[in-house]
């Protein structure tokens, strides 16, 4: 079996913006490395180590835990005209948002315009190696750091245990994928929030199954989880509307708060919902809507390519990748761009608004269920996305593994647009 991410360094992601530098801008921009962490956990960490309000932070995209991997983020400095303290939540989290309390003003500095680079660097620990990320700052900016900044990324993929035979038939798929492309997918670890046994939280909210969607929230269990974790969440499973059995396990504070208000009022879902974090519920909208896209061009793919398909197993679905098209194919693809399943979303042709309304009736939903109300954290955005990605800048080197004997390794670098996954790459090329 192949294997990746053996080492962090056999994974490395390095982000690519955009940025327009200011003399005097309102904005210190980082350059954060990292290996073991996600992007919102380093900055929950920065938060409380920095004693900064997480408003203060903000990211263009969620880089992979497992990974070795470097991204911008920008702390806001003219937060320090407003004194009104962040709204409690469930969590702190990364994200753009306006900023409360500045950094500046704790330090007793009166004006960002009196804060040069040096002191910045020195008012900011610029490296944190005991966590496993470091930060560095690269200069100003006149705005937060944001997705529509993001160029896309660069990867170094190492491909480790093939034999002969799989070095080879990949080789060869690359070439294809050179002159093809393949089937622009969200991976798996979009899916993150995703629970095989009750679904996706965003598809309860939709369907106001309110009581659906926060039984998943406190109890779906991750295949990283910890022993302890898992077990901790099949008992909520398993003891869901025993209020009091429930508090009794109850382990986080925003846990307790929940279970306590429900046993008070038992149809109470709603109010606790509103509770959750913007960041965790953006994560759970663009969950399931990454997984209604996925359904879309899963359809597409099997109607142009029934015959010359390829499969790769998926969290949430399968991966359906084409082996070849005809020109005629080819060009339809390469042109075609897909809403995110929202309302008031107009698909490019017939073709795919034929199939878009067959996953909307295969999953239950009309189009007017985007518009949720009760739940305003989050909302559904018809963001545009291609359906087919040629990577860019690729280069493909193999020779002996060291670490697996007798079998080879594959060493990949490239360049994918924003928002492409490069693990997408690897499913098409060994699928």
């Amino acid at each position: 079996m192949i294997k990746i991410k053996v080492k962090p360094e056999d994974f490395v992601v390095e982000e690519v913006a955009d940025l327009s530098f200011q003399k005097d801008g309102d904005f210190c921009v980082y350059r954060l490395q990292k290996r073991g962490w996600n992007t919102v956990d380093v900055l929950k960490n920065l938060s409380k180590k920095l004693n900064l309000p997480s408003s203060d932070f903000s990211y263009g995209g969620k880089k992979d835990k497992y990974a070795l991997t470097s991204q911008y983020i920008t702390i806001g400095r003219q937060g320090y005209k407003q004194t009104t303290p962040s709204a409690p939540s469930s969590s702190q989290g990364g994200g753009e948002g306006r900023i409360k309390k500045s950094w500046l003003m704790r330090k007793n500095l009166q004006s960002p315009s009196m804060v040069n680079s040096a002191e910045i660097e020195r008012l900011i620990p610029t490296k944190l190696d005991k966590e496993n990320y470091s930060l560095s700052f690269v200069g100003l900016m006149d705005r937060p750091m944001g997705p529509d900044l993001i160029k896309g990324n660069k990867f170094h993929i190492v491909v480790r245990n093939l034999t002969e035979h799989e070095l080879k038939s990949a080789l060869n798929e690359i070439e294809c994928v050179k002159k093809d492309g393949y089937s622009n997918y969200f991976d798996d670890q979009r899916f993150g929030s995703f629970d095989a046994r009750q679904g996706f939280v965003a598809e309860k909210i939709i369907k106001k199954h309110y009581n659906g969607a926060l039984k998943i929230y406190f109890s779906r269990i991750h295949p990283e989880d910890s022993k302890d974790e898992k077990e901790h969440r099949k008992f909520i499973y398993e003891n869901w509307g025993n209020w009091q059995a429930c508090i009794t396990r109850a382990t986080s504070r925003f846990e307790k708060e929940a279970l306590n208000y429900l046993e008070k009022h038992p149809k109470g879902f709603v109010p606790v919902l509103q509770r959750i974090s913007h960041e965790e519920m953006v994560l759970f909208f663009s969950a399931y809507q990454s997984h209604l896209w996925n359904e879309v061009l899963r359809k597409i793919i099997r109607s142009i390519s029934e015959n010359n398909l390829k499969i790769s197993k998926g969290i949430a679905g399968d991966y359906l990748f084409y082996t070849q098209l005809d020109d005629t194919n080819k060009t339809y693809l390469n042109s075609l761009v897909i809403p995110m399943p929202a309302s008031n979303i107009r698909m490019p042709d017939t073709f795919t608004e034929t199939l878009y309304s067959e996953v909307l009736r295969e999953n239950d939903i009309k189009s007017p269920m985007f518009n949720i109300r009760k739940i305003r954290q989050a909302f559904f955005k018809g963001i545009e996305r291609k359906a087919v990605v040629i990577p860019e800048e690729l280069s493909v080197d193999y020779s002996e593994d060291e670490i697996y004997q007798g079998k080879k390794k594959l060493v990949l670098d490239l360049f994918l647009p924003r928002g492409c996954f490069g693990t997408i790459f690897i499913k098409r090329i060994f699928s």
